[in-house]
């Protein structure tokens, strides 16, 4: 006999079963039949990570420091207009910003006057016309370091520039150090008697820019995301004229060292000539500096109305001394580059 309530539980199991099977197996996760199921498009566009700066990502702001002898962004020079070229300086600077955010050990090719060995001497090498041996992109043996492909390797594949930035890629506790160029392209085993390593913890965000085409300099400091111009000064740079001046080298070079009176010889003997105040060295023998004092003076010149003309020095650059003198207090080895443009 069937009583009321064995017919309700008799029709409560039958709607739990239709239900159960309309539910989805959790187990096998399958979709419903009216469930679209959308897949990850792997052409898609994915934003690069850390991507390279180029210059248009520098934001460069007139904050002048120092105005004395000040230029304009352009400014007129007998027939013609000459200017700063801010484009180029921010493409410098985009490659300083990229091997800072790039981290790891930084390092600075060095051989001064040859104070690390004379390098060895490069297969098919020219002789240049101030008679010295000369690699195909034109840079000297003398006080360069010898770039090589592999440790141990006895053929050179080219020269390294005194002051030139580099990133070391391997410890320099062996003899062969690989390193990368900041100042150069591509990668090479030197040996480690030509490197000061200055490690991993400096940031480089000072910049003395040179340009030898408008015979011009400027000074940047990296505040922020900005880059604050605090000074657009003449300056003279080097000349062509063997066998004794040398143009200025452009690259990216860092500051090494400071005299506040760099001596200069009479050329071709050992005599000194006199002297060139607030001086810093960036690359051989070529420093920015101030007016020269030549003997028998002994005061420092503020200025000389060949600044901002044409190159005249032996590779060094030439500015007002109250500027050098800026210069020289301000950008501290290990902090600051000097940038040479054309």
């Amino acid at each position: 006999m069937h009583t009321p309530y064995s017919y309700f539980f008799f029709i409560l199991m039958i709607t739990l079963s239709i239900a159960g099977g309309c539910r989805r197996d959790s187990a096998t996760n399958e979709p419903d039949a009216d469930e679209t199921v959308t897949e990850k498009d792997s052409t898609a566009y994915q934003p690069e990570e850390n991507k390279p700066l180029t210059g248009r990502d520098i934001a460069l702001q007139r904050d002048i420091r120092y105005d004395k002898h000040s230029l304009e962004d352009e400014y007129p020079y007998k027939d013609t207009t000459r200017r700063f070229q801010w484009e180029k300086v921010k493409e410098q600077i985009a490659i300083m910003e990229n091997a800072n955010t790039e981290g790891g050990n930084w390092g600075v090719l060095s051989n001064y006057r040859n104070q690390n060995k004379e390098a060895p001497t490069i297969e098919g090498f020219v002789r240049d016309e101030y008679g010295r041996v000369s690699d195909s992109f034109g840079v000297e043996r003398y006080q360069s370091a010898p770039l090589y492909r592999t440790a141990g390797d006895t053929t050179l594949s080219r020269y390294g520039r005194d002051g030139w930035l580099i990133k070391l890629l391997s410890s320099d506790t062996t003899e062969w150090v690989r390193v990368k160029g900041i100042s150069f392209e591509d990668e090479f085993i030197v040996p480690k008697r030509y490197i000061q390593s200055w490690g991993d913890t400096i940031r480089f965000d000072k910049v003395v820019v040179v340009d030898v085409t408008n015979q011009n300099i400027s000074t940047l400091e990296k505040r922020g995301d900005t880059w604050h111009i605090l000074s657009m000064n003449p300056a003279t740079t080097g000349v062509h004229k063997p066998p004794h001046a040398q143009e200025t080298p452009t690259g990216i070079f860092a500051v090494q060292e400071k005299k506040e009176k760099m001596f200069y010889v009479k050329d071709g003997t050992s005599e000194i000539a006199g002297f060139a105040p607030y001086a810093s060295r960036f690359t051989n023998g070529a420093y920015v500096h101030g007016v020269p004092v030549q003997y028998p003076n002994k005061n420092i010149i503020e200025f000389s109305p060949s600044l901002g003309t044409t190159p005249r020095s032996h590779m060094c650059v030439r500015n007002a001394s109250s500027h050098s003198k800026f210069v020289y207090d301000w950008a501290k080895v290990k902090e600051s580059v000097v940038i040479v443009i054309d």
